[in-house]
């Protein structure tokens, strides 16, 4: 299972994350949490599902999510930067997206999703377009992160 690799990983390297979720609401968090002893390296995680509390409690820029909108690269990175640093993480990882089976448009239809992760020196952010029903889009985006924060402890 990726989640054992990745808490293998982030044992051997003494490295600690924090996450803040969206379009996952808290499905990333209690995956990396599933594996025993995972509070040597998870701090904490940041359900943060309506723009206010994307504001309020990850400091994302009013600004930024006027201009691009909750679901963007700039709204991503914003929100694993700031979870890293609120939680004095080593790496904050970040999802945002339209699970559906509503919510989407043309530009950004059902099944856009937003992974990033940062790190005090690196910072990654990566758009997906999942296909499936709500709970498909969620689990999908939960494996990417994982596979994506992997291929970062590498």
């Amino acid at each position: 299972m990726k989640a054992e690799s990745v808490a293998r990983l982030l044992f051997q390297s003494k490295k600690t994350v924090a996450v803040a979720e969206s379009c996952t609401a808290g499905l990333l968090g209690h995956t990396l949490t599933g594996v025993s002893g995972s509070s040597a390296y998870f701090i904490a995680g940041i359900i943060a599902y309506s723009n206010k509390a994307k504001i309020k409690l990850l400091r994302v820029s009013p600004l930024t999510l006027a201009r691009k909108g909750a679901v963007s690269q700039e709204t991503a990175l914003a929100m694993a930067k700031n979870v890293r640093t609120l939680c004095q993480a080593d790496i904050g990882i970040a999802t945002t997206g339209i699970a559906g089976p509503t919510g989407g448009s043309a530009q950004k239809p059902v099944g856009t999703v937003y992974i990033a992760i940062a790190s005090p020196r690196r910072q990654y952010t990566r758009r997906f377009r999942f296909k499936g029903s709500r709970s498909q889009i969620k689990n999908r985006t939960v494996a990417q992160a994982l596979l994506l924060l992997e291929q970062w402890l590498r």
